[in-house]
This record gives structure tokens, sequence and C-alpha cells, in this order.
């Protein structure tokens, strides 16, 4: 019996990982320009479909990770005007009325379908459209409604189980990313060793660390600018049975510290404490600390920066999608900050 079930979630996860993650990010963009426009979102489904655009709508409205102010959100799912005009008219028509009442040019407009042929949903989309509102579809790879949309949401199934989990799914990933890039914080990732102090190979002795020369004051520069700083740190010595994780912390201790004495403050360590053959999610280049932090912290990282002196601390900026700059003998961890200060102005 367990296996069967185990099976059924790889089903769901199977699905899940084929979504185009270009559909997803074409329709986050469509909701921040509405958005940042004064627009709002108007979410429409039947069944199953109805409840997770009411659940997403009010994600929106309300608040999804992040405290930030509402975003204008609606459902057409309401009880009272679907049974009105269903009886009044036609059921076909219960959400292409309430378009009529409530859309406006530059709204987005949501429609949800396993089949991709609610009726409803079809002519709710089409009034829209004549309207001048976008319009985004979230359905399964059957279907007309994909075809007639700016923006198609295709879920690579035809169970309706698996389209309607992958569209949840899909619909959280895009309440993220508009929260991140409407109220995100701005960020500075930085590497430790070699990049803010001399690399002593699996240091476990804070007698052994030290910041260089003006570190301190650069980090202090980027408190002052806003940006968090948050340091990403490989430390597979622990992994290696070097030193102890309280060994690591009171080095980084000993960091901190420091840049409190010229005023900087360190926001947080996040580190992997893995060796390179765990293959773990997190040591870099993979992004798992960076995604860790963005949560825990609310960061934009297309408003955040990656400094480091490896080329895995490069390719760990870019594929958390921040800029990355990478420092040495020639240019040191004060000129990135300065470079990153003056890109701001």
């Amino acid at each position: 019996m367990n296996e069967s079930i185990v099976a059924e979630f790889n089903r769901s996860a199977d699905t899940i990982s084929r979504i185009d993650p270009s559909q997803v990010r074409a329709a986050a963009d469509l909701l921040l320009e509405a958005f940042r426009n004064g627009n709002q979102a108007i979410f429409m489904g039947n069944g199953g479909s109805s409840a997770d655009a009411q659940h997403i709508a009010a994600e929106f409205s309300g608040r999804y990770m992040m405290e930030r102010p509402a975003l204008p959100s609606i459902c057409l799912s309401n009880i009272a005007p679907v049974t009105a005009i269903g009886n009044d008219y036609s059921y076909d028509i219960v959400f292409k009325r309430q378009i009529e009442a409530n859309c406006r040019k530059g709204d987005v407009v949501i429609g949800m379908s396993t089949s991709g042929n609610s009726k409803n949903v079809v002519l709710a989309m089409e009034k829209a459209k004549e309207i001048g509102a976008k319009t985004i579809s979230f359905t399964g790879d059957g279907g007309v409604m994909k075809d007639m949309v700016d923006c198609a949401v295709v879920i690579p199934s035809k169970e309706t189980p698996r389209i309607q989990e992958a569209y949840l799914c899909a619909c959280h990933v895009i309440c993220g990313i508009v929260e991140r890039e409407m109220f995100g914080r701005r960020c500075v990732f930085v590497d430790r060793d070699d990049t803010l102090a001399k690399d002593v190979p699996y240091c476990s002795d804070p007698e052994q660390f030290n910041l260089f020369d003006g570190v301190p004051e650069s980090i202090k520069k980027l408190n002052d600018a806003g940006f968090l700083v948050i340091v990403i740190t490989n430390q597979s010595g622990i992994g290696r049975g070097y030193f102890t994780l309280e060994d690591m912390r009171a080095v980084n201790g000993k960091m901190c510290s420091q840049a409190a004495e010229c005023g900087g403050h360190i926001d947080d360590v996040f580190y992997c404490p893995h060796a390179p053959d765990d293959c773990c999610s997190c040591r870099k280049p993979e992004i798992g600390m960076g995604l860790a932090a963005i949560s825990k912290y609310g960061i934009d990282p297309g408003r955040s920066f990656m400094i480091g002196d490896n080329d895995k601390d490069v390719l760990f900026g870019e594929r958390l999608g921040c800029k990355s700059i990478k420092v040495g003998s020639e240019f040191d961890f004060n000129m990135a900050v300065d470079r990153i200060l003056e890109s701001i102005r």
C-alpha cells in the first residue's frame, strides 16, 4: 500500500517538475505590471478550480509570505452573484456578467480550468479581452483557453488532480515572485573566506580569523544604504570532521564582532556543513542557502548582489538571480561595495 502512495506522490512531483518556468515568469510579469499601475487581479474557476481561485486571490489581498500592503485581488465565485446570475440568466454567463461589472482596462483576469474548455470561463475571458484586460489561463494540456489568452500556464497532464495540484504550486511561485519584486528587501550576499578575511584552511580558531582592512567600514556603508548583509559560506570542515559547529560559530562570532566595532552589522550567516561528496542542495554553487535567506528575509534577488572570490560564488549569485561581483588581489571587497553603491545612485 505504501508503494502506491509513494507512486502517487511521484506522479504529482513529475507533473510539477515539467511546468515551463518561462510561462510562470510571464504570468508573474503581467500581474506585476497590473499591480504597479493600480489595477487588480480577477480570478475564476469551477469546482476545485473555484477553490483554487479563491485561495490565490486571498494570497494577494491578504498575504503570501511577507508583511506588506494588500494587493487588489478578487474571485468571482461568491455564491450570491453566481446563483443569482445562473438563476436569472444562465450558468454560462455567471463569470462574464461579473467581468462586465468589475473588470477595467489594465486589469488581469485569471481563468482556471483543468479541461481548458469551461464555457463560463471562456466567455468571461473573451469579455475581459474586449474590455482591454490582460488574460492568464491555468489549464491542462488540452482545451481552447490556452490558445486565446495573453499568457498560458499549461500543466503537462490530462489528469484533473495532477493539473490542480500543479497549477496551485505554480500560483504559489507567482505569489512569491510578485511579493519579492514589489516589496522585497535589497541584500548583499557575501562569501566569507578570501572575500571578507584571509582564508585560513578549515579555520576553527577565532584567534586566526581577522577581517581585511576596511571591511567593517564597507559593511556599514551597505547597512546605511539599506542593504541587508548576509554571509553565505561553504564550511565542509564540519562534514569532514575537522572542526565542530561550535568552532565555526565562534569564528563567525568574531567576524560579526569585528564588523560591529565600526558600526557595521552582518544580518545573518548561512553555512553549508556538508562535504563535497554529500551531494547536498546547499553547497555553493547550489542555491539552497540563498533560497533560505530569501524566504527568511523577504529578499528581492533582482535588486541584490553577490560578492565572492570564487567562480562558484559568481555562479551562485547568477543562479539566484543576483548581480555577481568577483573579487581578488586587484579588486577587493571594499572596491566591490563602492561599485554597488555607485550603481544605485
